[in-house]
């Protein structure tokens, strides 16, 4: 079972990193796809596969973590990763993302704001699970997420506005 631990941690870590680059790919594929004005059938076919590595991804990491949470009581281990602020923050952040996924997908969120919060919380859970993030709070964590929102929504606008004038 201990030997299980490494190989969760490195899916965990995985699944977060296909999110991620495939939320770079996505935005990359939108602005193709809007250039002309309209979305063709190829368009929407790669769109599509964008969506599955984005599925994924997440189902990757939201497994890894589960079985991550079961070693660490199998094992007894002395703190278990349900009660550490990363796997919370993990969490909060993988909820976000189906969250406003969903609310993308029915149009209840405008997309500009949608995209930036789905590819702002993709990176920093990508962050997070491959140890590039300093041990935060739950609290600053939430800072940092809002901080690197707005970040995204003012590069993602900006280079949306630059691809798409005319």
């Amino acid at each position: 079972m201990q030997a299980l631990v490494p190989f969760l941690a490195f899916c965990q870590a995985f699944g977060a990193s296909v999110g991620a680059f495939a939320a770079v790919w996505s935005e990359i594929a939108y602005l193709r796809a809007m250039r002309d004005g309209n979305v063709s059938n190829a368009e929407q076919a790669h769109l599509r596969i964008i969506a599955r590595g984005l599925r994924f991804g997440m189902t990757l990491l939201l497994f890894s973590s589960l079985g991550l949470v079961i070693a660490g009581y199998v094992l007894a281990a002395p703190l278990s990763p349900a009660l550490s602020p990363s796997y919370w923050i993990s969490i909060a952040l993988a909820l976000l993302i189906i969250g406003v996924t969903w609310a993308l997908s029915r149009h209840r969120i405008s997309f500009a704001l949608g995209s930036a919060l789905v590819f702002s919380a993709w990176w920093l859970l990508a962050y997070l699970t491959i140890g590039q993030l300093p041990a935060l709070s739950f609290g600053s964590a939430v800072a940092l997420f809002v901080v690197a929102t707005v970040l995204f929504y003012g590069l993602l606008q900006y280079g949306r506005f630059l691809a798409l004038r005319k």
